[in-house]
């Protein structure tokens, strides 16, 4: 079966965000960012308010561990809106066009519960989406199984009805296990191809 519903990963599909952005503000070079990074506010320490840990508590902890670093930590929350870098070129655009075409669009993203409203208030084609699971409520997380199937429960779709769009691999990997199609992003141009091939997506006519 041709996919007929589309659902979208948000950060890195739809909206640029980067920590970074707001480090090189704060410390002096890219070394610097890279290794604060790296070593106090990574990755998963980020993860855990995808999963719906409270920013306070976390940055509380984090803190206790690195005092020096207490400003800096705290500028996560309190400077989050720095690290938007704006949308994704292209991508709000086809969410658009797919939303005048009458193809059903929805999303699932690891995002926390506390700054998601924040990013909404930014960027109204949050609001275009159907079905919207937001990993910081439901405290569920991409890759585990059970957030697709929360969704597919949601939206009342068969997996084999949609096609998943997400820039992180492991996730495209869980989507395709469970049976969606999937589109593993890559920029607006490749993905808007892909939907015209599915016939969700008409092409532009050049003039």
């Amino acid at each position: 079966m041709e996919p007929r519903v589309v659902v979208f990963d948000i950060g890195g599909v739809l909206i640029d965000w980067n920590p970074a952005y707001l480090y090189r503000k704060l410390l002096p070079d890219e070394a610097s960012v890279a290794a604060f990074l790296n070593e106090v506010c990574n990755s998963t320490w980020n993860e855990q308010f995808d999963a719906g840990v409270p920013f306070e508590e976390g940055i509380a902890n984090l803190a206790k561990d690195h005092p020096d670093r207490a400003d800096l930590i705290e500028a996560y929350w309190s400077r989050w809106h720095e690290m938007l870098g704006g949308e994704v070129p292209g991508t709000s655009g086809i969410l658009e066009r797919l939303k005048t075409a009458g193809v059903p669009v929805h999303a699932i993203s690891n995002w926390s519960a506390e700054t998601f409203p924040r990013a909404r208030a930014i960027f109204p084609f949050l609001d275009s989406f159907e079905v919207l699971v937001v990993s910081g409520r439901e405290k569920l997380l991409k890759p585990d199984a059970a957030i697709f199937e929360l969704f597919l429960e949601r939206a009342g779709v068969g997996v084999e009805e949609c096609i998943f769009i997400d820039d992180n691999a492991t996730n495209i990997a869980a989507a395709a296990a469970l049976g969606f199609h999937t589109e593993h992003f890559q920029s607006a141009a490749a993905l808007e191809e892909r939907l015209g091939l599915l016939g969700l997506l008409s092409c532009r006519v050049e003039v």
